[in-house]
């Protein structure tokens, strides 16, 4: 038994870049890393929402599993990225966790369109946090999922994605340890 944690923890940048606090609304589409998910969802507390997305059962009982080992409550639906199951300006913050490269793999209409739905989802002054791999080379080249098509690539990556899609501003937050950080804010009036 482990008395005391080395470190802060295997999510700590990534907990750090989407900045959840308590009582937000959050949403979670991806799940590359169900225990990540888990760790957000527990920064909203009992006050606030989690909730997540997966695109098939398999990857909802990995959410599951995840979210009852770290004590979290957290709402997993099963759905298709193209209609996300909630009503309009319903979330706070949202991440797509691209980290095995959802985005990249997508063809084009079906990533807008997910961006889209973030969009539609995300309240006004809402924030979109896209983690994606950067950088594949050494290690991070062996693990993480394919790579990102040449059209995701060549287009401009996430960054791009969430302007074509209306956020404003968007931001690269932070490249770090193979995974790079975007941020887009849904401004008023959009």
């Amino acid at each position: 038994m482990r008395i005391f944690r080395k470190g802060l923890g295997p999510h700590a940048l990534p907990l750090a870049m989407v900045g959840v606090k308590m009582g937000e609304r959050l949403l979670n589409v991806g799940a590359g890393d169900p225990r990540m998910s888990a760790a957000m969802a527990g920064k909203v507390g009992l006050t606030g929402r989690a909730c997540a997305i997966a695109d098939s059962t398999t990857g909802a009982e990995a959410l599951r599993a995840a979210a009852a080992r770290a004590g979290v409550l957290v709402e997993i639906e099963v759905a298709p990225f193209s209609r996300l199951p909630f009503e309009d300006a319903t979330f706070d913050v949202a991440v797509i966790d691209s980290t095995r490269g959802l985005l990249g793999a997508l063809p084009r209409v079906d990533r807008m369109s997910l961006v889209g739905e973030f969009f539609r989802v995300l309240r006004t002054g809402g924030r979109l946090i896209a983690i994606e791999r950067y950088g594949r080379a050494g290690l991070f080249s062996l693990a993480g999922g394919p790579p990102p098509a040449s059209e995701y690539a060549s287009s401009g990556g996430a960054p791009r994605a969430l302007e074509a899609a209306g956020f404003r501003p968007v931001r690269v937050l932070a490249e770090r340890d193979g995974l790079r950080f975007v941020e887009g804010l849904k401004r008023q009036g959009k």
